[in-house]
C-alpha cells in the first residue's frame, strides 16, 4: 500500500510552524492543505482535547469571518495526533503568506469571551470546551510565531528520505 504524503514528513524533526502539506488540482482550481503545527510531535505534550475543541471553534469562526480570506476557506480542523490543525484553502499560497492571517487568528483568541457554537444545538460535544486553556495555547503559539518569524524552518517541512533497496523495498530514513 502506498504511504500517504503526510506520513513522509519527518515527525522527529518537525517544529511548530505553518507548512504546505499538499496541493491538489480539482477541476479548474487548486486546493491547498496546510499543516498548522503547534507542538513538536512525540516530544511535547499534545494539546488538551477540550482546549483543542475550543480552538477549533474559535479559529474556524475567525477564518470564516475574515473579509480577505473567508471566500477561500474550505476547512479548519484538528489533527488526530492533537499537535496542530489542518487548514484547507482554495488556491495555492506559500506557507509564509499565511503568517499574518494565522498570527492574527491566534492572537484574537485572547479577546474571546465565549466559545462560538458551544451549545447543544450547534455542537456534537458542547460540554467539552476549555476557553482558558485555549487562550494559553494561543498565546504560546503567537509568542512562538513572533520569535521565529524569520526562521525558515517554521515554513518548510523536514522530509524523510525514501530509500529503495536493491530488491525494491521502500524505507524512510529519518
Amino acid at each position: 500500500m502506498e504511504l500517504i504524503q503526510s506520513f513522509s514528513v519527518d515527525h522527529t524533526r518537525i517544529v511548530p510552524g505553518i507548512f504546505t502539506s499538499r496541493v491538489d488540482n480539482i477541476g479548474d482550481f487548486q486546493v491547498t492543505t496546510y499543516d498548522i503545527r503547534l507542538k513538536k510531535p512525540n516530544k511535547e505534550p499534545v494539546i488538551d482535547v477540550a482546549a483543542m475543541h475550543s480552538l477549533e471553534h474559535i479559529i474556524a469562526t475567525f477564518l470564516r469571518n475574515d473579509p480577505e480570506w473567508k471566500e477561500d476557506v474550505i476547512y479548519w480542523g484538528p489533527m488526530g495526533c492533537l499537535t496542530g490543525f489542518y487548514l484547507i484553502l482554495k488556491g495555492n499560497r506559500a506557507s509564509k503568506d499565511l503568517y499574518e492571517l494565522l498570527h492574527k487568528a491566534f492572537k484574537s483568541v485572547e479577546g474571546v469571551q465565549e466559545v462560538p457554537g458551544a451549545a447543544p444545538v450547534n455542537c456534537g460535544h458542547y460540554l467539552m470546551h476549555n476557553l482558558e486553556m485555549s487562550k494559553w495555547y494561543a498565546r504560546e503559539f503567537v509568542s512562538y510565531l513572533e520569535a521565529n518569524r524569520e526562521n525558515n524552518s517554521i515554513f518548510e517541512y523536514p522530509r524523510a528520505k525514501r530509500l529503495i533497496t536493491d530488491d525494491g523495498q521502500h524505507f524512510y530514513d529519518s
